[in-house]
C-alpha cells in the first residue's frame, strides 16, 4: 500500500502544479453554472468537495454565442428580437448577478471561489478553463431539457472528451 506523503511523487500527480515547497496545489473543482436549479445543486456539491479536498471552485457562466444564443437569450428578456449589443448587455448583467449570488453564498461558508464569465461553446470552455487550471474535476447539473436525453447533454459531451473526472448532479 501506498504511504499518502509517496503519493505527491506518483506519476498521476506529475502534471499538478507545485508550491514552492514542491507540494501539489490544492484540489481545484470547476463547476458549470448557469442560474438553474440543477447548476445551484451541482454548485453546492463542488463548494462541499472542495471543503473536504482543501481546494478551490471555480464557478463558470459561460454566455453561449451565435443566434442560439441570442434567441435563447432574447426568449428570456422580451418576445421581441434583440440585437448583438443587447445580448451582451443582458448577458453581462446575468453573469454579474449570479457573481454577486455565488460569492454571497460561499461569503461564510470557508470556499475558495473565483468567478469566470466566458462567451462559447459550454464544453469547450468548461473543459478549457478545466485545463488551464489543471481541475481535479468538472461538476455539472443534469439537464432538465427533454431534447438532451436524445441530441446529447453537457455532462456527455464532457464524458466524452475529458479525460479526468466530470460529476453529474442529479437533484
Amino acid at each position: 500500500m501506498t504511504h499518502p506523503s509517496d503519493m505527491d511523487h506518483d506519476a498521476r500527480h506529475q502534471d499538478r502544479p507545485m508550491d514552492p515547497s514542491g507540494a501539489p496545489t490544492t484540489a481545484v473543482v470547476v463547476i458549470g453554472i448557469d442560474g438553474s436549479d440543477t447548476s445551484w445543486d451541482a454548485f453546492w456539491w463542488a463548494c462541499g468537495e472542495a471543503r473536504r479536498t482543501s481546494g478551490r471552485v471555480i464557478a463558470v457562466f459561460v454566455t453561449p454565442i451565435g443566434g442560439s444564443g441570442i434567441a435563447a437569450a432574447s426568449a428570456r428578456c422580451s418576445p421581441f428580437a434583440i440585437d448583438c449589443a443587447t445580448f451582451d448587455q443582458v448577458a453581462a448583467a446575468e453573469a454579474e448577478q449570479l457573481r454577486n449570488q455565488a460569492y454571497g453564498y460561499t461569503a461564510d461558508r470557508n470556499v475558495d471561489l473565483e468567478f469566470v464569465h466566458r462567451r462559447g461553446d459550454t464544453a469547450k470552455e468548461l473543459l478549457r478553463i478545466a485545463e488551464r487550471d489543471h481541475a481535479d474535476l468538472i461538476v455539472v447539473g443534469r439537464s432538465t431539457k427533454a431534447r438532451h436525453h436524445l441530441a446529447g447533454s453537457l455532462g456527455r459531451r464532457l464524458i466524452r472528451r475529458r479525460h479526468g473526472p466530470v460529476v453529474v448532479v442529479v437533484p
